[in-house]
């Protein structure tokens, strides 16, 4: 699937929600909770919990938690995109646009 494709359905399967009501600053507030359920799963599948209350998880499922987690942070990005008109296509072309600049001058 194309990255553009991608932005479209997650802004219809959101809208299907109710989820692409947010603004802006709630979308954002969702977005850092995301990622810090990211870091969380870096954490356990890096260096594990180190809790005795919990059992560590086969690595298998430690990397499907965090293919999860980073699938929830790119819904997130491209619903805060798509507020502002931006496509992820953009996005990305222009970030790479700027490390080339940067970097490769």
């Amino acid at each position: 699937m194309e990255i553009n494709e991608v932005q479209k359905w997650i802004k219809s399967y959101y809208g299907q929600r109710g989820w692409t009501d947010y603004g802006p600053f709630i979308r954002v507030g969702f977005l850092m909770e995301e990622t810090g359920e990211v870091a969380r799963a870096v954490r356990s599948y890096e260096i594990g919990r180190d809790r005795p209350d919990e059992s560590t998880p086969p690595p298998e499922q430690l990397k499907n938690d965090l293919i999860e987690e980073i699938g929830d942070v790119l819904g997130n990005i491209a619903l805060l995109a798509d507020l502002y008109g931006i496509t992820l296509e953009e996005a990305f072309t222009a970030h790479k646009e700027k490390l080339v600049k940067r970097f490769n001058s």
